[in-house]
């Protein structure tokens, strides 16, 4: 049974930096594509970084590039999204989510939908004030 927990969320003045720590059971993550999102009230989700191992690769939205960094802990079996200079666009639930992968995916066909998510955890919510 695959269970995803997220938390580390909180609210933070701009400029400030948050990890949101995503604690998985059930997975291995090598045999995953592993995912962050964050939805923003009144707007669609997005795909904030995605991983996939099999193929090394890793994606960041334009908006998060040069700010947050997706991280894993094999040990540990935790995904981490570090995430620095936040803004008040960064307020959103954010969401870690896994894709099986029976075959090698690219992280950004993940995060732009190409491929679905199989598991999501309940979401942390990051507020970013000003």
């Amino acid at each position: 049974d695959v269970q995803l927990q997220a938390s580390g969320g909180g609210l933070v003045q701009a400029g400030g930096s948050l990890r949101l720590s995503c604690t998985a059971s059930g997975v291995t993550f090598d045999d995953y594509a592993i995912a962050w999102f964050r939805q923003a009230p009144g707007k669609e989700r997005e795909g904030v970084s995605c991983f996939s191992s099999a193929l090394d690769s890793t994606y960041y939205a334009d908006s998060v590039k040069g700010r947050f960094a997706i991280s894993i802990d094999n040990a540990k079996n935790t995904l981490y999204l570090q995430m620095d200079s936040l803004k008040p666009e960064d307020t959103a639930v954010y969401y870690c989510a896994a894709r099986r992968t029976p075959f090698a995916v690219y992280s950004d066909d993940v995060c732009n939908g190409y491929y679905g998510l199989d598991y999501w955890g309940k979401g942390t919510q990051v507020t970013v004030s000003s």
